[in-house]
């Protein structure tokens, strides 16, 4: 058994510069993907959660095995988990995209799921600029099941952005 710590942001820049090292751009989703939006860490993370473009998966997971990261979960084509010893937990999700630059991932269902090019912006993590995905695609994200206090919390902050944009009248993306 692989002892992992929370994901801390030094980690999430780590990760996140290996990969663009590497060649491979990837968004901030979940629990990071919100605070990503809000420009603060609101809460510990278990794991980071970033979507990649299929065709990179192999560089990706390369790159993080140099940082120490060995495959856990393997549900390919739906996603992949990493996991390093004292560092923390990456889950990749793998997005073919089309030529309109609309992502789409695999479905355990073997259906897919649309990630719209309108979904991928940016956010801040600890005073630096990411890539992440949206308020509107977090929130769809976050439905269709029991949430859980995290994802509560999770709702929480990405209800505060909608109503503060609003009352700023900004669209948040």
């Amino acid at each position: 058994m692989i002892n992992t710590i929370d994901m801390n942001a030094d980690e999430v820049h780590t990760v996140l510069d290996t990969l663009a090292a590497a060649g491979c751009n990837a968004w901030i989703s979940g629990g990071w993907g919100v605070d990503a939006l809000v420009g603060i860490q609101t809460r510990t993370h278990r794991d980071l959660d970033l979507a990649i473009a299929s065709e990179h998966e192999a560089a990706a997971l390369r790159a993080l095995g140099r940082l120490g990261y060995i495959i856990e979960t393997d549900w390919r084509p739906v996603r992949v988990e990493v996991v390093a010893e004292e560092r923390g937990r990456v889950d990749l999700h793998p997005l073919k995209f089309d030529k309109a630059g609309h992502g789409h991932q695999a479905g355990l269902d073997g259906g897919s799921f649309r990630w719209p090019k309108e979904c991928f912006t940016t956010g801040n993590i600890a005073g630096r600029p990411v890539n992440c995905i949206s308020v509107e695609q977090q929130l769809l994200f976050h439905s269709g099941y029991e949430p859980r206090d995290i994802d509560r919390a999770d709702l929480d902050s990405l209800h505060r952005l909608i109503t503060e944009a609003g009352r700023a009248g900004d669209i948040v993306r």
